[in-house]
């Protein structure tokens, strides 16, 4: 039977269903932002851009909260099921976009926000989209960015074994996950930007699903799991950078 996860996903598996509270937090987050935008500094729009938008799932967590009115979202995907699949499609401007080769349509210092999740493990070089998510981020702005992660060690194994494996079984199943990180090889690939700040890593799930699938009709174990994601986030399955753009103007790769 399916459910609706935090009173605003439908089809999902349980009401605090763990593999999308990652979004429950990026909601909370980008809400704040949008608050603090208009309350703080009178800026009365807020432009958002969702990079790897899928059906807009993202989206409808933000709405969630209080303040996201002032919010314009902008989307960067290759949208395979069409535009018609995101969620709200008429409300986004969109932009068709292969991020293998980054973002070089998109200008410089653009979007007070940036949100990019469970987007660049299905890249095969990723050195362009990150580095363009920071470049289009208005200078303060807040990026918030996620992918699963592996303990320390068993990314390698994830990286270099089992594609080997694969070819040995004649495993025919093509895996949509082409990179692997833990994270401290994660965190690597962003503090050598000059111009962000990582301000948090979270993590989500360690255990879930399975015979401990009743737990995640309650609220109770959603919070612990926010908990433990929060002082052992390397050990869980997926995590969260929350950084902010905080010097330097950054250059158009277009030009």
């Amino acid at each position: 039977m399916p459910y609706t996860a935090y009173g605003v996903e439908p089809n999902c598996r349980a009401t605090f269903e763990l593999r999308q509270s990652r979004y429950q937090a990026l909601g909370e987050d980008v809400a704040g932002e949008a608050r603090r935008l208009k309350t703080q500094q009178g800026q009365p729009t807020c432009r958002l851009l969702d990079v790897g938008t899928f059906d807009g799932v993202a989206r409808r967590y933000i709405e969630a909260h209080p303040g996201t009115d002032s919010i314009q979202y902008e989307a960067v995907d290759i949208f395979p099921h069409g535009h018609e699949f995101v969620y709200k499609h008429q409300d986004w401007k969109m932009h068709h976009v292969d991020l293998l080769g980054g973002m070089p349509s998109l200008p410089a210092d653009t979007f007070d926000i940036v949100v990019c999740e469970q987007v660049l493990e299905h890249l095969t070089v990723v050195r362009p989209a990150i580095e363009d998510l920071v470049r289009v981020l208005k200078p303060g702005g807040l990026l918030i960015v996620g992918v699963p992660i592996f303990p320390e060690g068993l990314h390698m194994v994830r990286k270099h074994v089992v594609p080997v494996t694969d070819r040995v079984f004649k495993v025919k199943k093509v895996r949509g996950h082409v990179q692997a990180w833990s994270l401290r090889t994660f965190l690597r690939e962003f503090r050598d930007l000059p111009s962000l700040t990582i301000q948090e890593r979270r993590g989500f799930r360690i255990v879930s699903g399975g015979m401990l699938r009743p737990l995640e009709f309650t609220r109770a174990w959603w919070k612990l799991n926010r908990f433990i994601g929060k002082i052992v986030p390397g050990l869980c399955i997926e995590v969260q950078l929350k950084c902010r753009k905080t010097t330097g103007v950054a250059q158009n790769r277009a030009a």
